[in-house]
């Protein structure tokens, strides 16, 4: 079988796969359930475009990882097939972890747990059944191999993973404000001691990259739309499970019920049970369940689903200061009235917290440009146009969901 096959990208053309392994990966189930979780959740609320999914990132930031190593091996820095190959993975399956909807539902299928935890078990999984074919990759993906800028080119501040999803997002989105040049930063890379660092002349595409993901942030990511959306879905699936453990009976597929009448832990994610319905749940599952909802005989749960299904979404407040005790309770008592439901399920409809929007950290990990003289400098001693003090401070803002 010929494993050499080409993909249609909307946004760089024709990708290639190189290599039989990754074509192994890609056919895989749980790789193939990415077709069936969007990219940004509950965005397309706000922006219909956004209807692109994690098997399309995936595949992006694959291919940007293809051209971020062939640009450093013209640099004369040594990078075997194998270390290709392993790192090509580690890009490809660092997303395999995601559930239903991304990060919209990240903390409530599996309370607590990240999907980068979810990836690396899954990666193990599927390296088992490889005869240890993903060693190295795991190792890159955990930051265990020996060469760091292998991992930094998978997850830094400037990965291939923010690379492709800013690109995709705005271009799904209709939000030029995240356009970069991917191009021209990813030529500017290279490794010094085996860190990955940046050109000196590549110091204005990376300030834009900044300002880029800074706007998408507040624009597309923390719109305050795709906000209520989120706050409806987890009280929905909240509400649900609250309805199950009181002895009610409502429609959910196994896979979904498997979730919704038990809790798990980041330890039981080594249950084989808990991977193969984890690895079942995608989009659909929780949208079939949510329109059954909405005739529900439990008014909160139905409220709640017509607002997602309808998108007769809730109100939502921002403000550069913490709501006051006294003014969400106004909230409640003002949920209940026009709900008609008890007190204590008002906080289904009045939600509150906070939103952090930080552009860039200097802590740990941080950005090094290689100057024209050989030395190192961080990036914020080298931007002659752009104060990186404020990227460095998280920008904060809180919200309240309540009746419109």
């Amino acid at each position: 079988m010929n494993k050499k096959k080409i993909i249609n990208d909307p946004i760089y053309g024709f990708i290639t796969i190189h290599y039989d392994i990754i074509f192994d990966c890609i056919q895989l189930p749980e790789f193939q359930r990415l077709r069936r979780i969007k990219q940004l959740g509950l965005t397309s609320l706000v922006y219909p475009g956004a209807q692109h999914t994690r098997f399309q990132h995936a595949i992006g930031a694959m291919h940007l990882m293809h051209t971020a190593i062939k640009n450093l091996r013209s640099k004369d820095i040594a990078i075997s097939e194998e270390e290709e190959v392993s790192v090509l993975l580690a890009i490809l399956l660092h997303d395999i972890g995601h559930g239903p909807f991304s990060h919209s539902l990240e903390h409530s299928i599996l309370e607590n747990v990240n999907h980068e935890d979810i990836s690396s078990v899954l990666m193990h999984q599927i390296n088992t059944k490889m005869d240890g074919q993903l060693d190295m990759a795991i190792q890159i993906f955990e930051n265990k191999y020996y060469r760091p800028f292998l991992h930094q080119l998978v997850s830094s501040q400037l990965d291939m993973d923010r690379l492709d999803y800013l690109r995709r997002d705005s271009f799904y989105t209709g939000v030029s404000e995240g356009t970069v040049g991917i191009e021209r930063i990813i030529q500017m890379l290279n490794v010094r001691d085996e860190q990955l660092i940046v050109d000196q002349k590549g110091i204005y595409s990376v300030e834009k990259f900044l300002m880029a993901r800074r706007f998408m942030y507040w624009q597309v990511y923390l719109h305050k739309t795709s906000i209520v959306g989120d706050c409806l879905l987890v009280g929905i699936l909240q509400r649900a499970k609250e309805l199950l453990a009181s002895g009610e009976q409502i429609f959910a597929s196994p896979f979904l019920a498997f979730f919704l009448t038990q809790s798990f832990t980041k330890e039981d994610l080594q249950r084989e049970d808990v991977l193969t319905n984890f690895c079942n749940l995608d989009d659909n599952e929780i949208i079939s369940a949510i329109k059954v909802w909405q005739t529900n005989p439990d008014r909160t749960l139905s409220l709640m689903s017509k607002m997602i299904i309808e998108r007769n979404l809730l109100k939502i407040e921002i403000a550069d200061v913490p709501y006051s005790p006294e003014y969400i309770n106004a909230k409640e008592t003002e949920a209940t009235r026009v709900f008609e439901v008890d007190a204590n399920l008002a906080k289904y409809f009045v939600t509150s917290g906070k939103l952090s929007n930080k552009a860039y950290s200097s802590d740990g990990n941080s950005l090094k440009i290689g100057m024209k003289d050989g030395t190192l400098k961080e990036l914020s001693e080298t931007s002659e146009i752009y104060n990186l003090t404020n990227d460095q401070r998280p920008q904060i803002k809180y919200f309240i969901t309540s009746v419109k």
